[in-house]
């Protein structure tokens, strides 16, 4: 029982303090789309701290003020509002390029590794390499 929309699942969303009732509906305030709640009136910041960061850490246009200077840096050539649709049309291009279209049914199936096996790395390998440089490495799970 899964929602095939790309909303979110209003089952579960949960506010973190209990909700509170008004003494009478003239008391209720005004609502505010895309504004807080009195239920939850910092959301991002609960976020924050279950992430181990602090609550009360400002945010400048949506980016903690502890990577301004990054963001500022990475973006001084600019920066194109729509780079995720640029980025999905073009990856799509990609992959349609890369793969053959199956006649046996199974054209709608995503072909992401299979467009992507030759950019991949093999994880071991490079395990292996850095080690014989002499890069210390932390502990690796057994190979498959």
């Amino acid at each position: 029982m899964r929602s095939s929309g790309g909303g979110p699942d209003e089952f579960s969303v949960l506010p973190v303090n209990p909700l509170t009732v008004p003494e009478s509906i003239s008391a209720l305030p005004a609502p505010t789309p895309g504004g807080t709640n009195l239920s939850d009136p910092n959301p991002g910041g609960v976020a924050i701290a279950a992430l181990g960061g602090s609550e009360s850490e400002a945010f400048a246009g949506g980016i903690p003020t502890s990577d301004a200077a990054l963001v500022t840096r990475a973006s001084r050539y600019g920066a194109d509002p729509n780079i995720r649709a640029t980025l999905a049309s073009e990856d799509e291009a990609f992959r349609n390029r890369r793969t053959r279209i199956s006649f046996l049914g199974f054209g709608g199936q995503d072909r992401y590794f299979q467009a992507y096996a030759r950019q991949a790395l093999d994880a071991y390998a490079e395990l292996t390499r850095f080690r014989n440089l002499g890069v210390a490495t932390p502990t690796a799970p057994p190979a498959p």
